[in-house]
């Protein structure tokens, strides 16, 4: 019985220990898959700082594929023309995009991350920003990492977040990108505005002249001006007749001179 009573106990400690095994192992796969996401951190993590190197590392899941390309969704307060790529693997490229960018290039080796930075113009003043992310394999298949908490419960698939510490003293927001740096709207006036206003100038200067001519001629005084400042369109009238008028004054002349010319 003794004998009998220690073999059974060894095959219950046996059989526990196996189960020990099994439940490690999975739970380790369990962890390893929870932790396989994309991770950010930046140089300078304070709302306001400007010109911070952001550092992504996207973990390569697949056992058959390796990364070719990451998309960035930037959060709100950071615009696609704020972003500049400052490092990524060999033969990838950055493309802005409506509401982001891209940055892909030649499949990686299977398992290697995608680690890529980018240069943020400036960083909003907020505590937080959420990047949402989405990986495509040289297969076509793409890992989402867009969601966030909820009740508490981490994810599946969760947005990489950056915490950032309150801003600087005396740090305060850029101008958004794209606008003028100096001379404020002026600087981008049409140039068919100058145009159009020398136009109308020349207009006048022509009617102006054309009617003291008229009025030297017949010996009248200039006509006065009935512009009410809507441009020529009243001034043409005038310098129709006074064109005109001064053709028929010419031809008088010329009538004169011809009926009392010596001889006739």
């Amino acid at each position: 019985m003794p004998v009998r009573r220690s073999r059974a106990v060894a095959r219950t400690v046996a059989r526990a220990a196996t189960t020990a095994a099994l439940t490690a192992a999975a739970t380790a796969v369990s962890v390893t898959s929870a932790l396989a996401h994309v991770e950010v951190e930046a140089d300078d993590a304070r709302a306001l700082a400007t010109n911070v190197t952001v550092t992504f590392t996207g973990e390569a899941e697949s056992a058959t594929a390796g990364l070719a390309k990451v998309q960035v969704v930037l959060p709100e307060g950071i615009g696609p023309g704020d972003v500049v790529l400052a490092g990524a693997p060999a033969g990838w490229t950055l493309a802005t995009t409506a509401d982001g960018y891209t940055v892909g290039g030649p499949a990686l080796p299977v398992g290697q991350d995608a680690v890529h930075k980018v240069t943020i113009r400036q960083l909003p003043d907020t505590d937080a920003l959420v990047f949402r992310i989405l990986e495509t394999y040289g297969d076509g298949h793409v890992d989402r990492w867009i969601e966030l908490p909820r009740s508490g419960a981490e994810p599946a698939h969760p947005a990489p977040v950056l915490r950032l510490a309150a801003a600087s003293p005396g740090a305060t927001p850029l101008s958004p990108s794209g606008a003028p740096t100096s001379g404020g709207p002026a600087d981008s006036t049409p140039t068919a505005t100058p145009t159009a206003t020398a136009t109308v100038s020349a207009t006048a200067t022509a009617t102006a002249t054309a009617t003291a001519t008229a009025s030297a001629s017949t010996g009248g005084a200039p006509a006065a001006s009935t512009d009410d400042g809507s441009g020529s369109s009243s001034a043409v009238p005038i310098a129709i007749g006074a064109v005109i008028g001064a053709g028929v004054l010419a031809a008088a002349v010329v009538g004169w001179r011809r009926a009392h010319r010596p001889g006739r």
